[in-house]
């Protein structure tokens, strides 16, 4: 009888399993490769000597990580962002960011914890600290990234089950440059890092419990699998990533459990249950309690505003739109707002900048705009009359479904205009301009309202009302395209005509601001969002937010080619021989050996492959190896691919260090390989303390070369003053292997 439960468990790890041979003679045996001698070179070390080893990389991968951690006392790279960000959360400011808040709110707490006020402003790197405490957060995120090397080497230790592959892989990641510097500052990216990594780590070691399914152990590590799942997609949508390697091992250990006859399909379905509630259930809720927390925390008005809904707005603390009242339906001679309806679409807008030379007329732009601004404010005005209605005497007039319109720019005193000229970014849309003068203009400023579901004649109500904007002259509808306008557009969202008559949310309004003094005003109270919509809305802003990303000025970016070969890498601080510099690029040994070591681990997981599809006879040792190179390096081949590949399918501009978490997964792999192919060479010595040596002295020889390589590039992570490397004179000139690398 098999034992309650019994059966493989965890989150799946791609193991072997007992083939199952059909009843018959055996197949004749193939030549069996030789029996190395001893190709253990040396036993398995206890629990007592992993123990030491994990506290001997541990301390100095914190060591590496806190040295000289004030240094430079001024704003770093993205530390203007983050750090920014972590100020908000401090002072309660709603703003947007294209990233999940957790990796934000650690900041801003750890900040908060040590000390830190909020008052700096981080507006542009180089600015000095001063007096204000940034230590906390600059040490919260150096202990994160110090924790990556322990749980890389865990990670190696319990697939590999060598101590030595566990120590290479410490060893590479101590000594990495590159993983230092990205340790050492205000960012997301040892947060994520740090997730990502647990949750790999978790991962493996409920694999390990797979002869004790619904043990503690075994829960507490599935669970802290979820745990740390739901921490990497809170900091960024590309912990994503992790979950997929996650789940594909998953989905392969339940069809392995699946094929195990021993287990009946009561015990199968606990074992699915368990799956669901830890790597599902878990995650999803303490992600989204994730964002229950960001949204309470930040009540108050921020420069977030204007990228959400008119209704969400409402409930900032300091918003116009909070806790105040508006006149309720829209009437001649108002001043207004208008929002698109489309994520992020932002507020009609313009300004006195016109569209150059060869983009259409050359008229006065109108644009949305994400951001409150006076610009943003129009005064709605009847089409053939120039009466001044903010007379009080004259009597109010309310516009009305299928009224024609003039909306005129409070700001410039044009009108909004379209005519049959191409828009600057959507072909076969009609170009938005602002035409006349002094609201003086011709039939193309002329638009008919009508309001979604309404029919004519039926009053127009603020805020609630989705309308539309249809061009008499074109019968075209107004909208928002969602496509950035270039730099002479001031990177805003382009406003178009579209001759496609279909009510979607590019093409549908509403008014948020309403300013008449004539009308009596209404609470906006009603307009209070649920959490789910309030949810639902934030993700849609951040992904098209994602996806709009572009390069700033003289912003160094780069191609997924460039990230294993070390191509270019980033300049965190200082751009000249005055300035106290430091330049975010990976140790080159380190990531050429890690590039090199991918394209040996692929011949040698081949060779193996074929070799046991052969049915070529393996002693024991050789089997052993084989299933490390296959399962234990598989998965983390896998991982390194899934963190790697889907760069090149976006679209949204990307940087250096995007491939941090790929290049964890390499170095791992780099551990695997090596040591089992010295493993491999040595066995074939004799007597067993030449294979000892062999081996033994090919590890320390990868180990030396590491330490000698950050020897000579750690002042990359740690400060250079004085020439470029391009100067002769230089202490750096001979290590600018590259003449991409700008140190």
């Amino acid at each position: 009888m098999p034992p309650p439960g019994g059966g493989r468990a965890g989150p799946g790890p791609l193991r072997s399993r007992g083939s199952r041979r059909p009843p018959g003679p055996p197949p004749p045996p193939r030549a069996a490769s030789p029996r190395p001698a001893s190709l253990a070179a040396r036993p398995p070390a206890g629990p007592a000597g992993s123990r030491s080893v994990l506290a001997l990389v541990t301390l100095l991968s914190f060591a590496s990580r806190f040295h000289r951690l004030p240094e430079p006392p001024h704003v770093c790279w993205d530390e203007t962002h983050f750090g920014k960000m972590g100020s908000y959360y401090i002072n309660r400011t709603f703003f947007f960011d294209v990233h999940p808040p957790l990796g934000k709110m650690l900041i801003g707490l750890a900040g908060y914890l040590s000390g830190y006020d909020g008052t700096f402003p981080f507006q542009k790197p180089g600015d000095r600290y001063e007096q204000h405490n940034y230590m906390g957060m600059r040490g919260f995120c150096a202990f994160l990234g110090s924790c990556l090397v322990p749980f890389a080497y865990l990670t190696v230790l319990e697939l590999s089950k060598s101590l030595p592959a566990a120590l290479l892989t410490a060893c590479i990641l101590i000594f990495d440059t590159g993983c230092i510097t990205l340790s050492q500052y205000i960012l997301l990216d040892p947060i994520l890092m740090f997730f990502l990594m647990g949750a790999v780590l978790s991962m493996v070691k409920c694999n390990a419990c797979a002869d004790r399914p619904f043990s503690a152990s075994w829960w507490f590590w599935l669970s802290l699998t979820g745990v740390n799942l739901a921490g990497a997609m809170g900091v960024k949508f590309v912990g994503l990533f992790v979950v997929l390697l996650v789940g594909l091992n998953t989905i392969y250990d339940l069809w392995d459990l699946l094929g195990n006859l021993s287990l009946s399909l009561v015990m199968f379905g606990k074992h699915l249950l368990a799956r669901v509630l830890c790597l599902i259930l878990l995650p999803l809720a303490l992600y989204t309690t994730m964002f229950a927390v960001h949204f309470t925390v930040l009540n108050k008005s921020g420069p977030g505003d204007g990228f959400f809904s008119s209704a969400f707005q409402s409930q900032l603390i300091g918003n116009n739109l909070h806790n105040v009242s508006v006149p309720e339906h829209l009437a001649y001679g108002s001043v207004i707002t208008m929002k698109n309806l489309r994520m992020a679409g932002g507020y009609l807008h313009s300004h006195w900048h016109l569209y150059p030379e060869g983009v259409g007329a050359r008229q006065q732009q109108v644009t949305a705009y994400l951001h409150k601004d006076l610009n943003n404010l129009w005064i709605i005005k009847k089409h053939d009359s120039d009466t001044d209605l903010s007379d009080p005497s004259s009597p109010v007039e309310f516009v009305r479904h299928g009224d024609i319109i003039r909306l005129e720019h409070k700001e410039t005193s044009r009108n909004l205009h379209s005519h049959q000229h191409e828009a600057p970014l959507s072909r076969k849309h009609f170009q938005v301009t602002g035409y006349g003068i002094n609201g003086t203009g011709d039939s193309n400023d002329f638009w008919r309202i009508e309001v979604v579901g309404r029919k004519p004649g039926k009053l127009i109500k603020v805020l609630r009302s989705q309308v539309r904007l249809t061009h008499v002259a074109t019968g075209c509808l107004l909208g928002s395209s969602g496509k950035t306008l270039p730099k002479w557009g001031w990177e805003q969202v382009e406003v178009t005509c579209t001759p496609y008559l279909k009510d979607t949310p590019n093409s549908l309004w509403n008014f948020e601001d309403h300013i008449n003094p004539k009308l009596p005003n209404i609470s906006l109270d009603v307009l209070k969002p649920s959490f789910a919509e309030i949810l639902l809305e934030s993700h849609m802003v951040m992904i098209r937010g994602n996806s709009g990303l572009k390069p700033k000025d003289n912003e160094v970016t780069s191609k997924p080619w460039h990230w294993p070969i070390n191509y270019q890498g980033l300049r965190f601080s200082g751009v000249n021989e005055t300035d106290y510099r430091v330049y975010l690029l990976g140790n080159p040994v380190v990531w050429w050996l890690n590039l090199f070591t991918i394209g040996l681990y692929l011949l040698t997981a081949i060779s193996t492959a074929v070799a046991l599809k052969r049915g070529v006879q393996l002693s024991s040792e050789l089997k052993e190896l084989s299933q490390v190179v296959l399962h234990g390096g598989g998965q983390i081949a896998l991982g390194w691919l899934l963190h790697y590949l889907p760069f090149f399918m976006m679209g949204r501009v990307l940087y250096f260090h995007h491939y941090f978490p790929a290049m964890l997964f390499s170095s791992m792999l780099t551990g695997i390989t090596w040591d089992t192919l010295l493993k491999f060479f040595a066995g074939f010595l004799s007597p067993s303390t030449a294979a000892r040596r062999v081996y033994g002295g090919g590890i320390l020889a990868l180990v030396l070369l590491i330490v000698y390589s950050f020897y000579l590039f750690h002042p990359l992570s740690y400060g250079m003053i004085g020439p470029m490397a391009s100067d002769p004179s230089s202490p750096m000139a001979g290590l600018r292997w590259m003449d991409s690398w700008e140190f």
